[in-house]
């Protein structure tokens, strides 16, 4: 079991930055967190995902360039830096951890454990 917490959202204008952080009870080596968020509505969207041991990185098309994922081993801690936000990334921002495997990271359903959330709202 791995319990998750996110934190850092908030409420920002456009344009601005925001720094969330996903600390985990624990990690395993060869294990993923990622990044998903969600709005009413709509399916939990992908963002970036990053391996625990290699600290390989994957990014969604939509964020690619202006999001920017990384981790502390030593704070099992698990960073989304989010720049030039715009009105559209408003929602409701989770981290996610799966296990050692070769499913695809994208997927939520992929996923075996989940933060509780945190919200990001961008005013225009």
């Amino acid at each position: 079991q791995v319990q998750l917490v996110e934190s850092g959202g908030g409420l920002v204008q456009a344009g601005a930055s925001l720094k969330l952080s996903c600390t985990a009870s624990r990690r395993t080596s060869g294990s993923y967190i990622g990044w998903f968020r969600q709005t009413p509505g709509k399916d939990r969207e992908f963002l970036s995902a990053i391996s625990w041991s290699d600290g390989i990185t994957y990014y969604a098309d939509s964020v690619k360039g202006r999001f920017t994922i990384s981790r502390d081993n030593a704070k099992i801690t698990v960073y989304l830096q989010m720049n030039s936000l715009k009105p559209d990334d408003t929602a409701v921002y989770y981290c996610a951890a799966r296990d050692p495997g070769a499913a695809n990271l994208r997927r939520p359903n992929n996923y075996d454990y989940w933060g509780h959330g945190t919200q990001v709202t961008v005013s225009s």
